[in-house]
């Protein structure tokens, strides 16, 4: 399945796209890229610390209370790909509201980049670029609980 940017479906309603969905205290973490970028990899790792699976390979997407929203594809709930060993077996949750897209295939412009958004769905949701991040599955967990301190810190 080819992806779809995300400019493709900023006016839609509902979209089904190649992505892969992960929830952290109930609040989603959308992964994109091209195939083979590490989307189930950076998922699976999430999960080691703690992330629970809402959906791998394909993503429906939704708004609902003004929030857009991710579920898992029925067909393929409840597994994941892990490059080499097969198809898992996971417990999935879902829908959960997105809190941040990571798109593994943009690279982050500053060592302390400044918060960026992405139109999805006739929403925004905040977009962080994920290519070459190290320690990027334990950072996005600490992001997703506790949050990240204001860019203009400590002069704010």
């Amino acid at each position: 399945m080819n992806a779809i940017p995300l400019q493709d479906i900023a006016d839609q309603r509902t979209a089904c796209i190649h992505a892969t969905c992960v929830a952290v205290q109930g609040s989603g973490v959308l992964i994109i890229g091209a195939s083979g970028a590490g989307k189930s990899g950076l998922a699976l790792q999430m999960m080691a610390l703690g992330a629970q699976l809402v959906g791998d390979d394909r993503v429906d997407m939704f708004v609902q209370n003004d929030q857009v929203v991710a579920n898992a594809v029925a067909p393929i709930e409840g597994l994941i790909e892990a490059r080499g060993i097969g198809l898992l077996r996971a417990a999935s949750v879902g829908p959960v509201p997105l809190a941040y897209i990571v798109d593994l295939d943009q690279t982050a412009s500053a060592r302390l980049p400044e918060p960026s958004d992405v139109c999805v769905l006739k929403r925004t949701v905040p977009l962080l670029r994920g290519a070459g991040v190290p320690n990027l599955a334990a950072g996005l967990i600490q992001l997703v609980r506790m949050g990240r301190v204001a860019p203009e810190w400590p002069n704010s």
